[in-house]
This record gives C-alpha cells, sequence and structure tokens, in this order.
C-alpha cells in the first residue's frame, strides 16, 4: 500500500486540501480522503493524469525534419504525407520499440499515465508480412513493459488507397490488410499484451473512411471488445472524397450508417458542419483533439464552443508527436477557439475557470477514449496521478483552479514533478526512471535514420 498525501488535490466533487490517497498493492485506488493529517509521501498538489489518446510513436522520429516547403506550389497535409511515407519506408522492429520507448517516456514526463497507440505500422518494407504478423504491435507492447506507461493499443485496419478502393501506393503498403488477415493480427495483438499489467487495453481502429470500406469498417466493428477509434473530417479533401464517393459527408455517413457510441473515439473532426458537430456530440462519442499536430498540419480549428454546450467530450493526443507536451496541447486548444472567435477565456464554466475545464475534460475524456477506469482521483480507479511543483515560480502560493491555470497559460510540463500510471510511480523529480538509457536508445535510432528525409 502506498499513501500520498497532498496539501490540494483535484477531487471529482473540486478542489479538497490535505488530501490522502492510499494506493492498493494492484495499482487501484484504495481510498481518498479530505483533510486528513500529513503522512506517506507529500506533494504541493495531486491530479488525475490524462491519457495521451492518440499517438503515432514513430512519426516522432521526424519531428522537426519536415519544416522545408517542397517543389509544390502550397504545402499541405497531403505533401507533409508523402515525407512520412519515405521516411517509414526503412524502418524496422527494433527502431520502432526504441522510439515507441522514447515516446512513451516523453509522455509520462509531460504528465500522461497512458498511450493510446494507434498502430498501422504493420509490415515489413514492400508489405510482405513479417513471420510473426504481430512483430510490431508486440514491439510497442515491449516498450511499454520497458517505460511502465499504461497502454491501450489499437491495431488499425488500413485496406485501400482512397474511397474508390485503389491499391495502397508504396509508401502505404505497409499498413495494408484484409479483415481477415486483420483479425489475425488483431489475435496476435491480443497475445502481445499479456506480458503488461492489468491495465493494458486493446481497441480497434478502422483507419478512416477513405481507407476502408464500409464493408471492412463493419467487419472492424464487430470484432471490437473496447475502445474503436478512426480519423475523421480531418481535411477538406477529405471530405470532398467522402462525399463524392458516398454521396454524404463523413461525419453525417457515419453516424448514418456506424453504432456510434461512447466507445468511440473520432479523431481530428476539425471539418464539421454545425449540424455534424451537435449530432456527433449527442452520440456519446469523445472528440480525439491533437491541437499541436492539427496546427502542424494546417488541419483547422476544431468547433469546441458548440461541442461543448451539446455536451460532448473530448481528450488530448499528441498524434505525430512533433511535440509531446500536455500543458502546451490544452493551451492550444483554448488559444485556436479566441483566434478564432475574438474571445478570451471561451471555454471556461461558470464556477470552473479555462485551466480547470480543459484539464479535467482533457482526464475524463481520455480515460473514456483509451476504454480506462481512470480520469478521476477516485476509490476504485486506477491510480493514475501526477504531481505539480508547488514550489515553481508561477505556482507558489496559488489554490485551486489558479493553479490549472498558471500551469497551463504561465508555465509548462517541466513544472510535472511526479507521474504515477495504474501505481505505478514512474517520473520522480521530473525524470523517468530510465530516462538515460531509453534517450541514449532513441539517439542510436535517430544517428541510423537522419538520412532518410
Amino acid at each position: 500500500m502506498q499513501v500520498i498525501w497532498a496539501e490540494q488535490a483535484l477531487l471529482p466533487e473540486g478542489w479538497a486540501e490535505h488530501v490522502r490517497i492510499e494506493i492498493a498493492a494492484d495499482g487501484r485506488i484504495a481510498s481518498v480522503t479530505a483533510r486528513a493529517p500529513r503522512e506517506g509521501q507529500a506533494h504541493a498538489v495531486i491530479l488525475p493524469a490524462p491519457a495521451n489518446l492518440h499517438s503515432h510513436a514513430f512519426q516522432r522520429a521526424m519531428a522537426g525534419l519536415t519544416e522545408a516547403r517542397g517543389p509544390a506550389v502550397g504545402d499541405s497535409f497531403w505533401t507533409w504525407r508523402q515525407l512520412m511515407f519515405r521516411f517509414l519506408d526503412r524502418l524496422d522492429p527494433d527502431h520502432v520499440e526504441a522510439i515507441a520507448a522514447y515516446v512513451q517516456m516523453q509522455m509520462l514526463e509531460a504528465g500522461y499515465a497512458c498511450n493510446v497507440e494507434f498502430h498501422y505500422l504493420h509490415h515489413r518494407p514492400g508489405g510482405l508480412p513479417y513471420d510473426d504478423l504481430s512483430e510490431m504491435s508486440s514491439r510497442i507492447a515491449a516498450a511499454s513493459a520497458r517505460t511502465g506507461i499504461g497502454l491501450t493499443l489499437l491495431p488499425v485496419l488500413y485496406q485501400y488507397g482512397g474511397c474508390d478502393g485503389r491499391p495502397l501506393a508504396p509508401g502505404q503498403i505497409r499498413f495494408g490488410n484484409d479483415p481477415d488477415r486483420f483479425a489475425r493480427l488483431v489475435q496476435g495483438a491480443e497475445t502481445a499484451l499479456r506480458c503488461l499489467p492489468a491495465d493494458a487495453r486493446l481497441g480497434i481502429a478502422p483507419h478512416s473512411l477513405r481507407a476502408v470500406s464500409p464493408e471492412g469498417l463493419a467487419a472492424a466493428v464487430a470484432m471490437a471488445r473496447g475502445p474503436i477509434h478512426m480519423h475523421l473530417a480531418e481535411q477538406q479533401a477529405e471530405v470532398d472524397e467522402v462525399m463524392a464517393a458516398h454521396g454524404a459527408r463523413p461525419v453525417r455517413w457515419l453516424l448514418d450508417h456506424a453504432p456510434v457510441d461512447q466507445d468511440w473515439c473520432l479523431i481530428h473532426c476539425t471539418q464539421m458542419q454545425p449540424d455534424e458537430t451537435q449530432g456527433l456530440a449527442r452520440s456519446g462519442a469523445v472528440a480525439g483533439l491533437c491541437p499541436i499536430t492539427e496546427s502542424s498540419l494546417g488541419d483547422g480549428i476544431f468547433d469546441g464552443l458548440r461541442w461543448q454546450a451539446a455536451g460532448g467530450r473530448f481528450g488530448i493526443g499528441s498524434d505525430s508527436n512533433i511535440r509531446i507536451s500536455l500543458s502546451e496541447e490544452l493551451r492550444t486548444l483554448e488559444y485556436s477557439q479566441r483566434l478564432r472567435d475574438r474571445g478570451r477565456a471561451l471555454l471556461a464554466r461558470p464556477g470552473a475557470s479555462t485551466g480547470r475545464v480543459l484539464f479535467q475534460c482533457a482526464a475524463q475524456g481520455g480515460a473514456q477514449a483509451a476504454g480506462r477506469l481512470a480520469g478521476e482521483l477516485r476509490a476504485g480507479l486506477w491510480a493514475d496521478m501526477l504531481a505539480l511543483d508547488g514550489a515553481a515560480v508561477d505556482l507558489a502560493g496559488l489554490r485551486g483552479d489558479s493553479v490549472l491555470d498558471a500551469w497551463i497559460f504561465a508555465g509548462d510540463d517541466r513544472m510535472v514533478l511526479d507521474v504515477w500510471s495504474a501505481g505505478r510511480h514512474l517520473v520522480s523529480g521530473g525524470r523517468h526512471r530510465d530516462h538515460d538509457a531509453i534517450t541514449a536508445g532513441y539517439a542510436r535510432v535517430m544517428q541510423q535514420t537522419r538520412d532518410m528525409l
């Protein structure tokens, strides 16, 4: 039994002082008691640690390498995607495991307790499967075993190069499966997760309406025994392609043809009309927002105010992992709303500041999207927690919501001192317990791959 004590902690009902948290041997919170005497490990501020609900780990190794304009008149998501395809064509399983471990370590040091990995790099260069069909899934699981982060693994079904059913292009061939082979891959991924603690989860991810047929989507949904994630309405060209092929915009088609509910997480949703925003919010699905990547790729701005007004839930992911920063994702989300609507504190609610709304929504929505019993400091849930540095100059003396506002809008993730994932104390003093060795392994991979772009 671990005992954690906090001068102040954010509980489901609001802020409380002198909070004693007991963590049971199985990694769950055994009890939470406010106004308790000081004992155990003492911290200034304890918060529920969110899940990072959308990641493509391997893309971290190309962060910062795609900022030069290409020969095309206009650079865009689509030209970036071609660079990504060229890069991944040389990555082998050892590379992927080392990159994933580094990404997961950075997530933990940023304050995330869980990695939801949207995993589509399945096969060898050229598309030939590995002898173990789920080799790459096993490497993501091995990285999680090393870093200790909670893992929700989402093997991705990717069938086609577009809505017209055209074959996968050379850069996509490593992703491809038909539903039957995908079912076998999912079984192998489930086996790979057995080496991990009990909080690991398996989900399903039909990639997008561009990459799966309606029949493939139905087959993937039928396999699901947990979370279902899917890219949706990210780019205008995608909207136009789906409209031409299916006679409806992506969100409307999905709501009309799939059993979208609280098990679903739809990623990006930056190209929605008002009625689509309201309809998707009412379905109970989580909007998986990745503001740093969406800014980097010029995707557009999520309609956060309309989503919030319709009762929608959202969570935060690092997607391309160009920068892994929990506080910056939240700040960028709010600032995008301000830039579009020319206002301030737009996502705040009566009685809850902007920082509090952003953080609590990300924690609760991320847990739902991960299929993880977490997101709050409450008995019976996994002990996913983070401690902030109360002595940081921008946090010193602050109470309640002001702590979150200062961290998100005036500070950065250097204020994160400690992180627990399902009770595993993985970050202390701002550093992961295996920081140096994981970083060295990643550096070796980078030396081998810098010439790939």
